[in-house]
């Protein structure tokens, strides 16, 4: 496994400081800090993917406890329902099914991507305001 979850951010703390924290012990191929869009906000933890698994180890047996613009942060390995959330987890592209096209091609949502796409657009209005 080389995705590690980092529980416990500070409100302060982007991708640009979580990606610096961690770049110590080995080259990162995503990263990710989920966001709250009602407030604006992260939701407190993040998850770093490394190229080799032997940095993830290592990045959780140095930060598991550590302290990161004052909070102390937790460190372990992300589960594996946690690893979906990563963005460049997929191991081919969304386009090489059949599936995939068949239903684009015939307009249909799924009832998630309608829901995401409502909550877009809410998005969109509050903005504006």
């Amino acid at each position: 496994k080389r995705a590690i979850y980092v529980g416990g951010l500070a409100e302060g703390v982007n991708s640009q400081i979580l990606r610096a924290a961690m770049i110590p012990f080995g080259n990162i191929k995503s990263l990710d800090i989920p966001m709250n869009y009602s407030e604006g906000k992260h939701r407190g933890f993040g998850f770093v993917e490394f190229e080799d698994a032997e940095d993830a180890t290592e990045a959780i047996f140095n930060m598991d406890g550590a302290d990161l613009m004052g909070r102390t942060i937790s460190v372990d390995m992300a589960q594996a329902n946690q690893l979906s959330k990563l963005s460049n987890t997929r191991t081919q592209a969304i386009w090489s099914s059949d599936e995939w096209f068949q239903q684009h091609a015939s307009g249909e949502m799924t009832a998630e991507e309608k829901e995401k796409r409502n909550q877009q657009q809410k998005d969109q209005v509050e903005l504006r305001n």
